[in-house]
C-alpha cells in the first residue's frame, strides 16, 4: 500500500505540491488527472525519491520512506515508468529489460516470464534494439522493465503520450489485467480520458499542486460537466 500524506515539494525553492494526500491499495487502479503544469509529474518524482519531501510523508506499507534513496524505494517495491520512457535506444529489448533486474532486491539473474505473458511483443522483439521499436512497443518495454523488479506499486507517467489510440487501449487493458491478477497497485498519471476510463476504478484530479476532487471512474462519463470543469477540455 502506498500512502502520501500532506506532501509538500517542488524544485529549488519553488513550491509545486501543496499538502497532497493520496492512497493506493494493493491491486487498486487509480488515475491522477490534471492539466499540464499542475504537479502530477512532481508528485511522481517525490514518491520515487527524485525530489525531496519538504513536509508531509510518503509511506510504503508501514514504512516511512521519505529519507530513502531512489534505488532503495525500487528495491522495496516501487516501480516507475517515467514520462518519455527513458529507454536505452542502442540496447536490445532483452538488454533494456535486464537493466530492470537491478531494481530487484533479490537481484534475480533471469527475466520473469510473467512480463512476456502480459506483453508478448517483448518476447517477439527481444533481440531488436529499442530505438527501432514503434512508440507503442517502446512503451510496453518501459512498463516491462519496471515490472522486472517485481514491484508492489507501479507508477506510470502519461504512458499514452504519442501512441496510437488502439495501442493506448491495448496497454490500458493489459495494465488493468495486471493489477487484477497480480495485486500490484497502479497509479496512472494521465490526460487521456479514454485510457483513464478504460483502466481505472478511482480518479483523482490535481489542480495547482492539490488534489481537488476524488470520484469513481464512472463519474467521468455520467456526471455532466465534470471533466470540463476540472480539466478545462
Amino acid at each position: 500500500m502506498l500512502e502520501v500524506k500532506g506532501v509538500v515539494s517542488g524544485y529549488n525553492k519553488i513550491k509545486v505540491l501543496n499538502e497532497v494526500d493520496i492512497r493506493v491499495e494493493p491491486g487498486e487502479r487509480v488515475v491522477l488527472l490534471g492539466r499540464n503544469g499542475m504537479g502530477k509529474t512532481t508528485l511522481a518524482k517525490a514518491i520515487v525519491g527524485l525530489l525531496p519531501v519538504w513536509s508531509g510523508s510518503v509511506n510504503l506499507g508501514a514504512e516511512n520512506i521519505d529519507k530513502w534513496q531512489p534505488y532503495r524505494r525500487t528495491w522495496e517495491g516501487i516501480g516507475y515508468v517515467p514520462q518519455g520512457r527513458g529507454l536505452f535506444p542502442q540496447l536490445t529489448v532483452e538488454e533494456n529489460l535486464g537493466i530492470g533486474l537491478y531494481g530487484s532486491l533479490k537481484r534475480e539473474s533471469e527475466l520473469p516470464e510473467y512480463v512476456f505473458e502480459y506483453f508478448p511483443v517483448l518476447h517477439d522483439r527481444r533481440n531488436q534494439t529499442a530505438g527501432t521499436l514503434s512508440g507503442g512497443e517502446q512503451q510496453q518495454l518501459s512498463v516491462g522493465r519496471a515490472l522486472v523488479g517485481r514491484p508492489s506499486i507501479l507508477i506510470l507517467d502519461e504512458p499514452s503520450e504519442g501512441i496510437q489510440p488502439n495501442l493506448v487501449a491495448s496497454i490500458a487493458d493489459r495494465l488493468k489485467l495486471l493489477a487484477t491478477e497480480t495485486g500490484i497497485g497502479v497509479l496512472l498519471i494521465e490526460q487521456n480520458i479514454d485510457a483513464s476510463t478504460r483502466f481505472a476504478e478511482r480518479c483523482l484530479f490535481m489542480d495547482n499542486g492539490r488534489i481537488v476532487h476524488s470520484c469513481g471512474v464512472e463519474d467521468l462519463t455520467t456526471e455532466d460537466g465534470l471533466v470540463d470543469r476540472l480539466l478545462g477540455v
